[in-house]
């Protein structure tokens, strides 16, 4: 089972259930997590081969697809009783999220995608192919750094490519080689989620900063009914990290609602 850390307020409260992307860990949701375990109860996840989860061995399994990470993820919340929960993502872990509404909707509340990435623009693309032909080349943690700097490029920027870069050196390098293949075919998936609005209320957080992610964003935002979109000014992609304040109070509001 995925390791995970709770922070329960009383067996009456919500719960809501964070989710971080490749490469990060739960240790990304440190600034919020004062704030939502004042009025919910609160789970954060470590995804296989990060974090803590790092300790477990997944060889069995040598070609990862998100249904299998979003299983483990609903293992966990079978693990604590848990029936139903709110969804807060960033990155790639917004699309783990979006594909367990898809199989498993009765226990989704609601979802907050962060940085949500529903398709690859051009940039995007290249650099995606650029990693597969480099990823067996080169170190893991030189390309990730290279990664990082290409999608939160800024000066403003630096302390989520720090906290990134940080938490991707506890990565093997098979690992990172298994999430980047993973990654590397996902256009099907995001052009599926494109097309098939969800009936759940979603919010997507956006940083005004956030090229690569942001365009398409707002484009399906105006083509779903249940979406909503929030963009924080001056901000770059991990919203949580550069402008928590604001994130927490984005997300609170939408969940208090």
């Amino acid at each position: 089972m995925l390791h995970y850390t709770t922070y329960t307020r009383n067996a009456e409260a919500p719960w809501v259930t964070f989710v971080h992307g490749a490469g990060g860990s739960s240790a990304i949701w440190f600034r919020q997590i004062r704030d939502f375990k004042k009025s919910f109860n609160v789970l954060l996840v470590d995804l296989r081969g990060h974090g803590k989860s790092k300790s477990q061995v997944y060889e069995k399994i040598k070609h990862y697809s998100f249904d299998i990470i979003g299983d483990e993820v609903i293992e966990v919340l079978d693990h604590l009783n848990i029936r139903k929960s709110h969804f807060v993502g960033i990155s790639l872990g917004t699309i783990v999220i979006r594909e367990i509404t898809e199989r498993h909707p009765d226990r989704v509340s609601s979802m907050i995608l962060a940085g949500a990435i529903m398709k690859l623009n051009v940039r995007g693309q290249v650099l995606m192919r650029l990693g597969i032909l480099l990823k067996s080349v080169i170190p893991y943690l030189l390309l990730y750094k290279l990664f990082a700097f290409i999608i939160m490029p800024r000066k403003n920027h630096k302390a989520s490519r720090y906290l990134f870069v940080q938490e991707a050196k506890k990565l093997y390098q098979k690992e990172f080689i298994r999430w980047f293949s993973l990654a590397a075919k996902v256009n099907p998936l995001l052009a599926f989620f494109r097309i098939k609005e969800t009936p759940i209320p979603t919010l997507y957080v956006m940083g005004e900063e956030d090229y690569m992610f942001l365009p398409s964003i707002t484009k399906l935002v105006e083509n779903h009914r249940s979406a909503k979109l929030v963009v924080v000014p001056a901000c770059g992609h991990v919203v949580n990290v550069e402008k928590p304040e604001d994130f927490n109070r984005i997300a609170m509001d939408f969940l208090a609602r």
